[in-house]
């Protein structure tokens, strides 16, 4: 990770190694922290956010949920945080980390009397897997881990803890020579990979898990949706067997890191022509023109600097 000069913490910008926070801060021990991860793309017109408003609005909903009191800061004040902090870095394109943590104060696992402490960081970070990737697509697995079953963890919170999960199915995956791995639901069914969700290409018609089966609501994943709709594209949303993904023509990822990329092998088993394919290479088309500013933003997805 390359540094920046800034972090904005409850306000006010600090220098990057000043962003400190006490060892007994409850979120270390407890993992009571919500995040996002937003990216912003050198355009022929500048810097500009994507989908600026939807990623604020998510880390709010997912305080929400904890419990977190946010009242000392509006969606208003998070979203010109990194809109700044992008100024100040003198940055041309850039990953944003917000994460809203429960401080320093009591440690018991009730940490609602503890204070709230909102950093935003932002730096400099490529293709989440491989520059590669995009074009050849990725090897993965099926995980022996599960994704959380429902009334356990909110799947819907984008939240420090979930990762835990996460963790294990990526180091599992990478231990076994994969890029990534792909967990099954609690009923079996296919929900999402360690920090991406997928879509599933059959006799040209697309599906995805629903939100019931524990997948995070992504807002790349909500993008291609909707481009998808706006390109006459047919798109399923519904439980999807994990075998659909053997016999699949095609496989993508999406996410704000992995934006989106194809799959090219599902434990060992060739997808399609073991190359990308060509719904998959449309909608990236057109998802990165849009970001690039090569193409009209037709759905007013991207916030300039």
């Amino acid at each position: 990770m390359k540094p920046t000069a800034k972090i904005w913490h409850n306000g006010n910008m600090i220098d990057w190694h000043d962003a400190k926070i006490h060892v007994l801060s409850h979120a270390i021990s407890y993992g009571s922290a919500v995040f996002e991860g937003v990216r912003c793309y050198e355009t022929k017109t500048g810097p500009k956010v994507f989908r600026l408003n939807e990623h604020v609005r998510r880390i709010f909903d997912s305080a929400k949920i904890y419990r977190m009191d946010m009242s000392a800061f509006t969606p208003d004040q998070i979203a010109q945080a990194m809109l700044d902090l992008v100024r100040v870095n003198e940055l041309k394109s850039c990953y944003f980390r917000p994460i809203a943590l429960r401080g320093y104060g009591q440690l018991g696992v009730n940490g609602q009397g503890n204070p709230i402490e909102v950093y935003i960081a932002c730096w400099e970070w490529g293709k989440y897997l491989g520059e590669d990737a995009i074009t050849q697509g990725v090897d993965v697995c099926i995980s022996s881990w599960n994704r959380m079953a429902p009334n356990t963890l909110p799947a819907l919170a984008k939240s420090a803890g979930n990762y835990n999960n996460s963790q294990l199915i990526k180091m599992e995956a990478l231990a076994n020579g994969y890029s990534e791995g792909i967990a099954l639901d609690v009923n079996g069914y296919i929900s999402e990979g360690s920090g991406e969700n997928i879509f599933v290409v059959r006799d040209g018609v697309i599906y995805t898990p629903a939100i019931a089966t524990s997948v995070l609501p992504g807002i790349t994943r909500d993008s291609i949706v909707k481009l998808a709709q706006h390109m006459g594209i047919p798109l399923i949303e519904g439980g999807v067997p994990r075998e659909m993904l053997y016999v699949a023509d095609e496989i993508f990822f999406t996410g704000t890191a992995v934006e989106v990329t194809p799959v090219r092998s599902v434990d060992k088993i060739t997808i399609g022509s073991g190359s990308r394919g060509p719904v998959t290479e449309k909608l990236q088309s057109k998802f990165f023109g849009i970001v690039n500013g090569t193409e009209e933003d037709i759905f007013g997805w991207l916030t300039a600097v």
